[in-house]
């Protein structure tokens, strides 16, 4: 396998790696750049929680290649929320509404509803729980997550404007 050396823009930063080009971009995120909180946990593309956004589009990262993401923007829910800065609203609204429990999949659920529900912001339960249909959670059932989604959307509907 040849070698690249690749340049990226992950969580607002330039960060270059020389990779194989069979690596994927998760292994590319967890081990060369530490971000951990990428998770993988099929490695086929079925449970989402390897979720981050490329160019500001949610992607399952293991099943693309670190080289088709050269060059482009990369954010990890490391790099949702600013470092200092309040949590993204989805984070929030999960925390705020128990839509997790292990925490396993919540990284991947929480990189796809921010990239779901900023794009519909109409969206209501049924579209949710499609968009949601690709990631997997073994743990909470669904309701609580989806009770997130809709408390983003909807904040003085669902209890509070500060989701």
């Amino acid at each position: 396998m040849g070698q690249h050396s690749l340049t990226f823009r992950i969580n607002g930063h330039d960060r270059q790696a020389r990779v194989a080009s069979n690596t994927l971009l998760v292994d590319l995120l967890r081990r060369d750049f530490g971000l951990t909180g990428t998770h993988v946990g099929c490695d086929t593309t079925q449970c989402g929680c390897c979720t981050v956004h490329v160019d500001g589009e949610a992607v399952k990262s293991c099943t693309m290649l670190a080289v088709q993401a050269a060059g482009r923007e990369i954010t990890t829910i490391e790099g949702l929320s600013g470092p200092d800065g309040p949590l993204h609203p989805v984070q929030e609204a999960m925390r705020a509404r128990h839509g997790l429990q292990c925490g396993f999949c919540t990284p991947g659920i929480v990189m796809l509803l921010a990239d779901f529900l900023a794009r519909h912001p109409a969206a209501d339960e049924k579209a949710i729980r499609e968009a949601l249909d690709g990631n997997l959670c073994r743990c909470t059932g669904y309701q609580h997550i989806v009770d997130a989604a809709l408390a983003v959307l909807q904040p003085s509907d669902r209890g509070g404007a500060d989701v």
